[in-house]
Protein backbone atom coordinates (compact mmCIF):
# COMPACT_ATOMS: atom_id res chain seq x y z
CA UNK A 1 0.00 0.00 0.00
CA UNK A 2 1.32 3.56 -0.55
CA UNK A 3 0.27 6.72 -0.68
CA UNK A 4 1.68 10.10 -1.87
CA UNK A 5 1.17 13.66 0.12
CA UNK A 6 2.50 16.82 -1.12
CA UNK A 7 6.31 16.70 -0.40
CA UNK A 8 6.28 12.80 1.27
CA UNK A 9 5.69 8.90 0.11
CA UNK A 10 4.94 6.55 2.55
CA UNK A 11 5.19 2.53 1.35
CA UNK A 12 3.67 -0.27 3.53
CA UNK A 13 4.64 -3.97 3.33
CA UNK A 14 4.82 -6.55 5.75
CA UNK A 15 4.85 -3.98 8.55
CA UNK A 16 7.63 -1.91 7.12
CA UNK A 17 7.05 1.65 6.49
CA UNK A 18 9.01 3.63 4.12
CA UNK A 19 8.69 7.06 4.75
CA UNK A 20 10.28 9.05 1.53
CA UNK A 21 10.74 12.95 1.39
CA UNK A 22 10.19 14.30 -1.87
CA UNK A 23 11.72 17.22 -2.96
CA UNK A 24 13.97 16.18 -4.93
CA UNK A 25 14.14 19.44 -6.76
CA UNK A 26 15.51 21.14 -3.25
CA UNK A 27 17.47 18.04 -2.16
CA UNK A 28 14.74 17.37 -0.33
CA UNK A 29 15.14 20.51 2.12
CA UNK A 30 12.23 20.74 4.64
CA UNK A 31 9.70 23.30 4.39
CA UNK A 32 6.76 23.92 6.63
CA UNK A 33 4.44 21.41 4.29
CA UNK A 34 6.95 18.55 4.64
CA UNK A 35 7.26 19.10 8.86
CA UNK A 36 3.48 19.23 9.26
CA UNK A 37 3.47 16.13 7.20
CA UNK A 38 6.47 14.15 9.10
CA UNK A 39 4.93 15.44 12.25
CA UNK A 40 1.59 13.67 11.04
CA UNK A 41 3.13 10.63 9.64
CA UNK A 42 5.11 10.22 12.63
CA UNK A 43 2.21 9.84 14.97
CA UNK A 44 0.34 7.91 12.78
CA UNK A 45 3.05 5.35 12.52
CA UNK A 46 3.19 5.46 16.20
CA UNK A 47 -0.24 4.43 16.52
CA UNK A 48 -0.99 1.92 14.09
CA UNK A 49 -0.14 -1.47 15.54
CA UNK A 50 0.49 -3.16 12.19
CA UNK A 51 3.42 -0.73 11.16
CA UNK A 52 6.52 -2.18 13.06
CA UNK A 53 9.22 -0.23 11.56
CA UNK A 54 9.81 2.56 9.76
CA UNK A 55 12.71 3.51 6.92
CA UNK A 56 12.95 7.35 6.84
CA UNK A 57 14.69 8.27 3.28
CA UNK A 58 15.03 10.57 0.47
CA UNK A 59 13.55 10.82 -3.33
CA UNK A 60 16.71 11.04 -5.81
CA UNK A 61 19.93 11.87 -5.30
CA UNK A 62 20.05 13.38 -1.63
CA UNK A 63 18.34 12.06 2.19
CA UNK A 64 17.25 15.99 2.88
CA UNK A 65 19.50 18.93 2.86
CA UNK A 66 18.28 20.66 5.49
CA UNK A 67 15.56 23.44 6.29
CA UNK A 68 14.82 25.09 3.28
CA UNK A 69 15.66 28.55 3.84
CA UNK A 70 14.76 29.95 0.52
CA UNK A 71 11.20 29.11 1.34
CA UNK A 72 9.24 31.80 3.87
CA UNK A 73 6.99 28.92 4.57
CA UNK A 74 9.48 26.74 5.69
CA UNK A 75 8.64 26.74 9.45
CA UNK A 76 7.53 24.03 11.18
CA UNK A 77 4.32 26.29 13.23
CA UNK A 78 2.65 29.08 11.56
CA UNK A 79 3.56 31.54 9.64
CA UNK A 80 4.06 34.87 11.60
CA UNK A 81 4.43 33.60 14.85
CA UNK A 82 7.34 34.42 17.02
CA UNK A 83 10.91 32.23 15.87
CA UNK A 84 10.65 30.93 19.39
CA UNK A 85 6.97 29.47 18.74
CA UNK A 86 8.37 28.42 15.45
CA UNK A 87 11.63 26.80 17.02
CA UNK A 88 9.61 24.70 19.17
CA UNK A 89 6.89 23.36 16.86
CA UNK A 90 10.23 22.25 14.62
CA UNK A 91 11.67 20.72 18.32
CA UNK A 92 7.97 18.66 18.38
CA UNK A 93 8.57 16.90 14.98
CA UNK A 94 12.09 16.17 16.93
CA UNK A 95 10.65 14.57 19.64
CA UNK A 96 7.89 12.59 17.85
CA UNK A 97 10.69 10.76 16.26
CA UNK A 98 12.52 10.71 19.00
CA UNK A 99 9.77 8.73 21.14
CA UNK A 100 8.35 6.75 18.35
CA UNK A 101 7.62 3.14 20.10
CA UNK A 102 9.40 1.37 16.93
CA UNK A 103 12.54 0.94 15.22
CA UNK A 104 13.32 3.67 13.03
CA UNK A 105 15.77 3.18 10.15
CA UNK A 106 17.69 6.10 8.17
CA UNK A 107 18.38 4.94 4.81
CA UNK A 108 20.90 7.60 3.56
CA UNK A 109 22.23 8.34 0.02
CA UNK A 110 23.65 11.83 -1.15
CA UNK A 111 23.19 14.92 1.18
CA UNK A 112 22.21 14.95 4.94
CA UNK A 113 22.84 18.63 6.12
CA UNK A 114 21.60 20.68 8.98
CA UNK A 115 18.30 19.66 10.38
CA UNK A 116 18.57 16.32 7.65
CA UNK A 117 21.50 15.66 9.40
CA UNK A 118 19.64 15.68 12.71
CA UNK A 119 16.91 14.20 11.45
CA UNK A 120 18.77 11.27 10.55
CA UNK A 121 20.52 10.59 13.63
CA UNK A 122 17.39 10.72 15.07
CA UNK A 123 16.53 7.61 14.04
CA UNK A 124 17.77 4.37 15.56
CA UNK A 125 19.91 3.48 13.02
CA UNK A 126 21.54 5.09 10.19
CA UNK A 127 23.15 3.30 6.76
CA UNK A 128 24.68 5.01 4.37
CA UNK A 129 25.60 4.57 0.81
CA UNK A 130 29.20 5.07 0.02
CA UNK A 131 27.85 8.27 -1.99
CA UNK A 132 26.43 9.97 1.52
CA UNK A 133 27.84 13.38 2.68
CA UNK A 134 27.14 14.85 5.90
CA UNK A 135 27.21 18.06 7.47
CA UNK A 136 25.69 19.70 10.61
CA UNK A 137 26.18 23.18 8.56
CA UNK A 138 24.13 25.57 10.85
CA UNK A 139 27.78 27.45 11.79
CA UNK A 140 27.79 28.26 7.86
CA UNK A 141 24.31 29.86 7.80
CA UNK A 142 25.02 31.75 11.05
CA UNK A 143 23.08 29.14 13.00
CA UNK A 144 23.27 27.00 15.92
CA UNK A 145 22.26 23.55 15.87
CA UNK A 146 18.54 22.15 15.93
CA UNK A 147 16.32 19.16 15.57
CA UNK A 148 17.86 17.67 18.78
CA UNK A 149 21.68 17.82 17.72
CA UNK A 150 22.73 19.29 21.07
CA UNK A 151 21.69 16.13 22.39
CA UNK A 152 21.77 13.62 20.20
CA UNK A 153 25.70 14.14 19.02
CA UNK A 154 27.52 14.57 22.48
CA UNK A 155 25.84 10.81 23.19
CA UNK A 156 26.21 9.43 19.66
CA UNK A 157 30.40 10.29 19.43
CA UNK A 158 31.24 12.47 22.25
CA UNK A 159 31.52 16.09 23.73
CA UNK A 160 34.37 17.40 21.59
CA UNK A 161 33.57 15.30 18.48
CA UNK A 162 30.06 16.83 18.74
CA UNK A 163 32.16 20.30 18.52
CA UNK A 164 34.47 19.58 16.18
CA UNK A 165 31.52 18.66 13.51
CA UNK A 166 29.72 21.65 15.02
CA UNK A 167 31.56 24.53 15.29
CA UNK A 168 33.47 23.74 11.52
CA UNK A 169 30.01 22.53 9.89
CA UNK A 170 32.69 20.53 7.47
CA UNK A 171 31.14 17.80 5.17
CA UNK A 172 31.83 14.29 6.24
CA UNK A 173 31.98 11.34 3.69
CA UNK A 174 29.37 7.82 5.18
CA UNK A 175 32.71 6.32 6.13
CA UNK A 176 33.99 9.55 8.21
CA UNK A 177 30.47 9.65 9.93
CA UNK A 178 30.96 5.24 10.24
CA UNK A 179 34.41 6.21 12.18
CA UNK A 180 33.43 9.24 14.25
CA UNK A 181 30.17 6.79 15.12
CA UNK A 182 27.07 8.39 14.22
CA UNK A 183 26.74 5.48 10.94
CA UNK A 184 26.05 2.04 11.70
CA UNK A 185 26.68 0.90 8.52
CA UNK A 186 28.25 1.89 4.85
CA UNK A 187 27.38 -0.07 1.76
CA UNK A 188 27.87 0.51 -2.05
CA UNK A 189 25.49 2.63 -3.59
CA UNK A 190 24.14 -0.54 -5.39
CA UNK A 191 23.52 -2.60 -2.17
CA UNK A 192 21.51 0.30 0.24
CA UNK A 193 18.23 -0.86 -0.94
CA UNK A 194 18.84 -4.17 -0.09
CA UNK A 195 20.70 -4.05 3.27
CA UNK A 196 18.48 -1.37 4.23
CA UNK A 197 15.43 -3.61 3.52
CA UNK A 198 16.51 -6.65 5.09
CA UNK A 199 17.52 -4.80 8.50
CA UNK A 200 14.08 -3.71 7.96
CA UNK A 201 12.61 -6.89 7.79
CA UNK A 202 14.27 -8.98 10.45
CA UNK A 203 12.89 -5.59 12.94
CA UNK A 204 9.38 -6.09 11.72
CA UNK A 205 9.17 -9.76 12.23
CA UNK A 206 10.82 -9.36 15.76
CA UNK A 207 9.52 -9.32 19.19
CA UNK A 208 7.50 -5.50 18.47
CA UNK A 209 6.85 -5.06 22.35
CA UNK A 210 10.19 -6.14 23.68
CA UNK A 211 11.96 -4.36 20.88
CA UNK A 212 9.70 -1.25 22.12
CA UNK A 213 10.89 -1.03 25.73
CA UNK A 214 14.11 -1.96 24.98
CA UNK A 215 14.68 1.67 23.09
CA UNK A 216 13.10 3.07 25.52
CA UNK A 217 15.06 2.26 27.77
CA UNK A 218 18.26 2.92 25.67
CA UNK A 219 17.20 6.62 24.83
CA UNK A 220 16.40 6.96 28.51
CA UNK A 221 19.85 4.93 30.12
CA UNK A 222 22.64 8.41 30.05
CA UNK A 223 19.85 10.03 33.08
CA UNK A 224 19.61 7.05 35.22
CA UNK A 225 21.62 5.36 37.60
CA UNK A 226 22.68 2.00 37.32
CA UNK A 227 19.77 1.03 39.51
CA UNK A 228 17.04 2.72 38.05
CA UNK A 229 18.03 0.97 35.05
CA UNK A 230 18.06 -2.35 36.76
CA UNK A 231 14.27 -1.67 37.74
CA UNK A 232 13.22 -0.49 34.52
CA UNK A 233 14.44 -3.41 33.08
CA UNK A 234 12.92 -5.81 35.80
CA UNK A 235 9.48 -3.66 35.24
CA UNK A 236 9.79 -4.52 31.07
CA UNK A 237 10.91 -8.56 31.41
CA UNK A 238 7.65 -8.59 33.77
CA UNK A 239 5.88 -7.02 30.79
CA UNK A 240 7.74 -9.62 28.61
CA UNK A 241 6.98 -12.51 30.24
CA UNK A 242 3.04 -11.71 30.24
CA UNK A 243 3.09 -11.25 26.40
CA UNK A 244 1.80 -13.55 23.42
CA UNK A 245 5.48 -12.86 21.66
CA UNK A 246 7.47 -13.92 24.72
CA UNK A 247 4.92 -17.17 24.87
CA UNK A 248 5.44 -18.10 21.56
CA UNK A 249 9.36 -17.55 21.49
CA UNK A 250 9.62 -19.93 24.70
CA UNK A 251 7.28 -22.45 22.79
CA UNK A 252 9.48 -22.24 19.97
CA UNK A 253 12.88 -22.91 21.50
CA UNK A 254 11.61 -25.88 23.13
CA UNK A 255 10.70 -26.99 20.24
CA UNK A 256 13.35 -26.38 18.33
CA UNK A 257 11.90 -23.53 15.30
CA UNK A 258 12.07 -20.03 14.41
CA UNK A 259 9.49 -18.42 16.21
CA UNK A 260 7.07 -16.29 14.94
CA UNK A 261 6.48 -12.97 16.74
CA UNK A 262 3.49 -11.24 16.40
CA UNK A 263 3.48 -7.76 18.23
CA UNK A 264 1.75 -8.50 20.99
Amino acid sequence: MSKQLETLIIEKQDGVVTVTMNRPARKNAANGTMWHELMDTFEDVSADRNDRVMVLTGAGDAFCSGADLGDPSNVAGRVGDPYLTQMRALGDVALRLHRMPKPTIAKVGGIAAGAGMSMALGCDLVVASESARFSQIFAKRGLSVDFGASWLLPRLIGLHRAKELTFFADILSAQEGAEFGFVNKVVSDAELDDVVSEWARRLATGPTLALSMTKTMLNNSSGLSMDQSIEEESRCQSVNFASADTMEALAAFGEKREPKFEGR
